[in-house]
């Protein structure tokens, strides 16, 4: 059988688009988190739950959620209430002393505390930390790993704890704990700050300075607020001596000009052409 007759094309053909490149460039660099021995991590998940144990540190959620009631029920209820006296309508809704009521039970503790990710992330901005603690079951892992840079930055201590959050979630009554802080106001922590601090292993980041090593035997001598504030202090210094050592220094620098030999156009560029004057008829 002969094929069937095929219907002539119409216009003319597309062209294909090219593909638009963009250059990238990737981190040579592998930051990660430093591991953490087997008894640091017994140690430190021991002190911080006996501590929430004893403080008792609990968030408290409303578990009573209305149901939302059909539109023909609604209609027989608002019928049924007034056949009520409206003194009973009228008493006031307080919540009785053993109720308790919705939110973090002791406040002064919860906010010396930074819990979460993104609570993190800001008090680290602020340089408001003293120690941070991360959940080695983050997945993705690249939830947590911006905290690495911004703790060796900001001069704390960071490290990275598994089965973090299975131990402290239930405890003080969240789903789960990706990151912990302690702030540098904390007047409950300091005994367990002191303690954890040099068990923690230093951060390693090729394009900053590690300055976390001697932290822990400075906090043996003086308060944490204070000494915080005096590392900083030392660090600002230190920069701004170096500073003008460089700017006492005369350098002598020969700028040569600029000289263009040759100026080629993108062939891969698509021109549009000129747009024709239409002449009109008058």
């Amino acid at each position: 059988m002969s094929a069937a007759p095929q219907a002539p094309s119409r216009g003319s053909i597309r062209k294909t688009r090219p593909l638009v490149v963009k250059t990238s460039l990737n981190n040579p660099y592998a930051v990660c988190w430093s591991t953490l021995e087997k008894e640091d991590m017994h140690f430190i998940l021991q002190t911080i739950e006996q501590k929430f144990k004893s403080i008792g540190l609990r968030k408290i959620e409303d578990k009573k959620k209305r149901k939302k009631m059909p539109f023909i029920k609604k209609h027989r209820v608002e019928r049924c209430s007034l056949d009520v006296d409206t003194s009973e309508n009228l008493k006031d809704k307080r919540p009785e002393a053993n109720q308790q009521v919705s939110g973090w039970t002791p406040v002064q503790i919860r906010k010396q505390l930074a819990i979460g990710v993104n609570e993190v992330t800001r008090a680290l901005e602020r340089s408001e930390l003293l120690l941070v603690l991360v959940c080695k079951s983050v997945k993705p892992a690249i939830i947590t790993s911006h905290l690495i840079q911004l703790s060796v930055s900001r001069v704390v201590p960071a490290c990275q704890v598994p089965c973090l959050s299975a131990t402290l979630a239930p405890v003080i009554g969240l789903k789960c704990v990706l990151a912990l802080g302690f702030k540098k106001d904390t007047t409950d922590f300091v005994d367990e700050v002191r303690a954890i601090i040099p068990r923690v292993p230093s951060l390693t980041v090729p394009w900053l300075q590690d300055r976390i090593e001697n932290i822990g035997d400075n906090l043996e001598t003086e308060s944490l607020g204070i000494q915080d504030k005096e590392t900083l202090e030392t660090s600002f210094e230190d920069l701004s001596k170096h500073k003008r050592k460089l700017e006492g220094q005369q350098v002598s620098v020969a700028l040569q000009p600029l000289k263009i030999k040759k100026l080629i156009p993108n062939p891969n560029k698509i021109r549009k052409p000129p747009k024709s004057k239409k002449t009109t008829s008058k």
